[in-house]
């Protein structure tokens, strides 16, 4: 049976491409370290933030709905980094930029080690930014041990 190795790319509609451009070379370049490259497709400008693993590309909308978290589709986007110092080394730079981006918090409802910041992007998407727990270490390291 072929196995997924991991997420390719991730593409999220923006509704103006030169407001969220700036939000997400923010987030993604300067704090994350993904590179950025531009390309069209069909016509349409996109922007591409990649790093060594996959890319999330920013792409024009075609229809002017807000974001809602709660309707089919995408409820947010959560990335992780390495440590829960990690985590608060995002929220503070984050913050220090001018975005609102929430304290680093450990939120033990979700796992007894489980950190992380938000930030809504210009659309209203919600992003999570949270640390390589112990569980997904234990996942992938005991994969074949653990039940299906």
């Amino acid at each position: 049976m072929p196995k997924v190795t991991g997420i390719d790319h991730i593409y999220l509609t923006v509704s103006d491409l030169a407001r969220s451009e700036p939000f997400y070379a923010l987030l993604l370049g300067e704090v994350l370290g993904f590179r950025r490259m531009h390309f069209a497709l069909g016509g349409e400008p996109h922007v591409q933030f990649y790093n060594r693993h996959f890319g999330i590309v920013l792409r024009p909308a075609r229809v002017a709905t807000p974001h809602q978290p709660y309707a089919p589709g995408l409820h947010h986007l959560c990335l992780r980094v390495d440590s829960a110092t990690d985590v608060a080394e995002v929220a503070q730079r984050l913050q220090a930029a001018g975005l609102a981006a929430t304290d680093a918090t450990l939120m033990p409802a979700y796992a007894p080690d489980y950190w992380a910041t938000h930030v809504t992007d210009p659309d209203g998407l919600r992003l999570e930014i949270t640390n390589h727990r112990q569980e997904r270490r234990d996942r992938h390291d005991r994969w074949d041990d653990l039940p299906d």
